[in-house]
């Protein structure tokens, strides 16, 4: 029996094959997956030169996967943060790519089944005016009741700023006109399982809250600090929510997986 090979033009190999099928460049997506980090954190977490690090960042950067922001607290450093969306939509058109009955449609996730012990989770920032409250609404909102949340600053501010909680408001149907900035010492003494910074700042002064915490920053801008006004806000809340529905499976205890 002959067969008759019929010549097809060769497709593209897809950009996020070619930039995440590199070892050390999918340790560098693996790491930022968790958490936003300087280059010399990053040089530490994956073992490598710092120039090599850089040269990979950069190439990840150049292909939409990662950005960059200046560090609020050190102009002279730079965080690192994985674009979570944009993966996930180059991961489906990738399998379509392959075949056409690959074709998938990013999910949202979705919150986490209620475990034996609800995890508790702790956002903070300096002033606790915008960003680490609009993380704790954001998380409560979309944890369905089964997450224990709080929010906190090393600095506090008399109040919540107005255009954060129009944000919410507006965008989400939240209110939280009653609620009002707190300290980080006022929850010296609670557990939390997650500890997550919002604020460059705050990163470098958040204290211990128990030896299993697990610490994570997202380093995102102080809105008020920026010209935009309300637009600004609404844009850090769509950020931050964003971030949330990915810390949605992270919550979730592998026991508590369907």
């Amino acid at each position: 029996m002959y067969y008759h090979k019929v010549m097809t033009p060769a497709q593209p190999v897809p950009a996020f094959v070619r930039l995440a099928c590199h070892p050390l460049r999918w340790r560098l997506l693996t790491e930022l997956a968790a958490s936003d980090y300087r280059v010399r954190e990053l040089v530490v977490l994956v073992d490598h030169p710092q120039n090599l690090v850089s040269y990979h960042l950069r190439l990840l950067r150049d292909g939409g996967l990662v950005s960059s922001r200046r560090s609020s607290a050190d102009a002279r450093d730079s965080y690192y943060h994985l674009d979570l969306d944009r993966c996930a939509h180059a991961l489906a058109a990738t399998g379509l790519a392959l075949h056409p009955a690959l074709r998938l449609t990013p999910a949202p996730p979705q919150p986490p089944p209620a475990p034996a012990r609800p995890p508790a989770v702790l956002f903070t920032c300096t002033g606790n005016s915008a960003r680490s409250p609009i993380a704790e609404a954001l998380l409560r909102h979309r944890g369905g009741g089964h997450l224990e949340v709080a929010s906190a600053g090393s600095h506090p501010r008399p109040r919540l700023h107005p255009d954060a909680v129009r944000a919410l408001r507006e965008g989400y149907g939240i209110d939280l006109e009653e609620q009002r900035p707190r300290h980080l010492e006022t929850l010296t003494g609670r557990h939390f399982d997650h500890v997550i910074s919002l604020c460059d700042k705050v990163r470098e002064l958040c204290p211990d809250f128990g030896d299993h915490s697990r610490r994570i920053h997202w380093s995102i801008p102080d809105p008020a600090a920026e010209q935009a006004g309300y637009t600004a806000f609404a844009r850090t809340v769509a950020e931050i929510d964003t971030r949330v529905r990915y810390l949605l499976p992270v919550l979730t205890p592998r026991e508590a997986q369907p």
